[in-house]
């Protein structure tokens, strides 16, 4: 009998194509993950994988398991939600995923008030800079800072992120502030970590703000951090200046925008889920929640 747990981490390792990019992203050791391969492909008495220095590519046999699983999953999803919801009622469990930043600081300060008004609705938050499979269950819903490109997805806009630069009280006092974006020369920057995959391709844009395009040259950060809330930090103990999303500033009140005038990119979030749950009176609840949240708050 095929294990369901372990066509969840085939289904991760067949996304990631590798054990090591799997293993990161579902918290388990790269031994665990072989194992698990090991035993599933015993079970179902065929290769899963071809194994080759650059990675995993599925075996026809693995392609027709990753389509079943596909299917499977969306099959519970819309079992779930008839049976958790038949009274129509707002209640029952409901896991979120988005990026580190907008989890810990923004959404995380409104789940309060959430869990008030729906005491029946049970929440998960799971914060990752990389999306989780939503058709494999790994979360309900989403908040998304691009458009999703995943097919079968609901998407509803959510909010429109401006971006600027900022610096804490006890960096400027030290340093000065820059009076115009070539002084960001000689100031200490915090940036996101480019060996790590940012949320938003934009998220740097401080490294060659009023550089020319034929400027190849950008600068270089002198802190480098793989999530926005670790460079909110950095920023408000003094490492530096950094481009940041106006809402994660909102909350730092030794945080001063520096060079006001010159705004970043933006970028749309999105509040996404499958398909199944379109039924969903929990999500339905959720989603009208963040967008009244989204209504009160100035800095969209």
């Amino acid at each position: 009998m095929i294990d369901w747990d372990r066509v969840r981490i085939f289904h991760a390792v067949a996304a990631a194509g590798s054990f090591t990019r799997a293993a990161d992203r579902l918290g388990l050791s790269q031994s665990a993950i072989s194992r698990q391969m090991g035993a599933l492909e015993e079970t179902i008495g065929t290769p899963l994988f071809h194994r080759h220095a650059r990675g995993l590519i599925l075996t026809e046999q693995g392609e027709i398991l990753l389509e079943t699983a596909n299917d499977v999953a969306r099959r519970i999803a819309t079992v779930e939600t008839t049976l958790s919801e038949v009274r129509n009622e707002a209640a029952g469990h409901l896991r979120v995923n988005t990026t580190v930043g907008l989890g810990t600081v923004w959404l995380t300060s409104h789940l309060y008030g959430f869990r008030e008004r729906y005491p029946d609705i049970t929440l998960e938050l799971v914060v990752s800079d990389s999306d989780v499979d939503l058709a494999m269950r790994e979360a309900d819903v989403a908040i998304r800072l691009q458009r999703p490109t995943q097919p079968d997805l609901v998407q509803k806009r959510l909010m429109t992120v401006h971006t600027h630069i900022y610096g804490s009280a006890r960096y400027l006092t030290a340093n000065g502030k820059p009076a115009t974006v070539a002084d960001l020369d000689g100031h200490s920057l915090i940036a996101y970590g480019q060996q790590w995959q940012p949320p938003v391709p934009s998220l740097n844009w401080i490294l060659a703000a009023g550089r020319d395009d034929d400027d190849l040259q950008s600068r270089k950060p002198s802190v480098t951090i793989n999530n926005v809330f670790g460079m909110l930090r950095a920023c408000e103990e003094g490492l530096g200046l950094a481009s940041l999303p106006d809402y994660l500033s909102g909350t730092a009140a030794t945080l001063e925008r520096v060079l006001p005038e010159i705004e970043g990119p933006s970028f749309t979030a999105y509040f996404v889920y499958p398909e199944e749950l379109r039924a969903s009176k929990r999500v339905a609840v959720f989603r009208d929640f963040l967008l009244e949240k989204v209504a009160a708050q100035p800095v969209w």
